[in-house]
């Protein structure tokens, strides 16, 4: 079996990875007590490539807030070191990397943004992300390394935690029935997304692992259809059996940019064509599941072939 060099598998996307991976692949994991991707020396990180000798490397790690110094470090400094060790311990294996749809910035009302549409992140998130994606580019156009970045739109899924909105609803919401409240407050709900379950974008890595060479560096993994943030509570809200209110009056992390950035959808045909992918789960079915892990009501976390 192939073996694989997996950082980040016990978060949200990584251990959706995980499951996706492990049926055909030897899979070395590292907890982050074993090898911090932000604090490691590039000689440990490399021996620990070189003695795992695997075909890939994936990186699931990342933050989704912070000070922009701390991001920096997460995605850009990481995805740097990342790249030297590869390139110096197993020079023949693949880089993956989970990029983000926040990279691209504002993009036009309506419409399909592809991977060749200027990149002007609004923050310091994407612009970390948009750096290391920039990182990942130039090693593969000089030819030191073999490298995929996928650019995650908004990943949704069983295990959603709260820094997402409708993570952050599905708590909300699980305290409110036990309460018998009758109305939760959230942020503003208006932005449009391109919303991706969590198992897909694992599925999308699975691909990006079989990728023949040569290939593009940067793929969009998203539905291509995107969906106001206010339907998918609802739809949430009916998943969980909730009769009361949806309020827009709390404040909420990453409203700022859901302000600047009210639209957002992939276009997805590079990775239908050159990956063989295409996002499987459908968004009821998605909703349904992160509340039944949320609710505690069994495992929704299988993959699909």
């Amino acid at each position: 079996m192939t073996r694989l060099l997996l950082f980040g598998a016990n978060g949200f996307l990584g251990r959706h990875v995980r499951a996706a991976l492990t049926p055909d692949h030897t899979l070395t994991c590292p907890r982050r007590s074993e090898c911090d991707l932000l604090t490691v020396d590039l000689p440990e990180l490399t021996e620990l490539i070189r003695s795992v000798r695997p075909a890939a490397v994936v990186n699931c790690t990342g933050r989704l807030d912070g000070t922009d110094r701390q991001l920096v470090d997460a995605h850009t400094q990481v995805t740097a070191r990342l790249v030297d060790a590869v390139v110096a311990g197993a020079p023949d294996a693949r880089l993956i990397r989970l990029g983000s749809a926040g990279e691209y910035g504002p993009v036009p009302f309506g419409q399909q943004v592809r991977e060749s549409h200027p990149a002007e992140p609004v923050g310091a998130y994407g612009l970390s992300h948009l750096a290391a994606t920039r990182l990942m580019e130039t090693a593969v156009a000089a030819g030191r390394l073999d490298g995929v970045v996928l650019r995650v739109f908004n990943p949704i899924g069983p295990g959603l935690g709260e820094q997402n909105v409708v993570g952050r609803a599905a708590r909300l919401i699980r305290t409110a029935l036990a309460r018998h409240a009758p109305e939760v407050a959230l942020g503003p709900l208006d932005a449009y997304r391109d919303l991706v379950d969590a198992r897909d974008v694992a599925l999308a890595v699975r691909a990006a692992v079989r990728l023949p060479r040569p290939h593009p560096v940067v793929f969009n993994v998203g539905t291509g259809t995107a969906v106001r943030i206010r339907q998918v509570v609802s739809m949430l809200a009916a998943a969980a059996g909730y009769p009361g209110g949806i309020a827009e009056t709390a404040p909420g992390p990453g409203a700022a940019r859901s302000a600047t950035v009210p639209w957002m959808c992939a276009d997805v045909s590079s990775a239908a064509g050159e990956l063989g992918w295409r996002p499987s789960y459908d968004l009821t079915e998605t909703v349904k599941a992160i509340w039944t892990e949320a609710a505690g009501l069994g495992d929704s976390s299988s993959s699909r072939e």
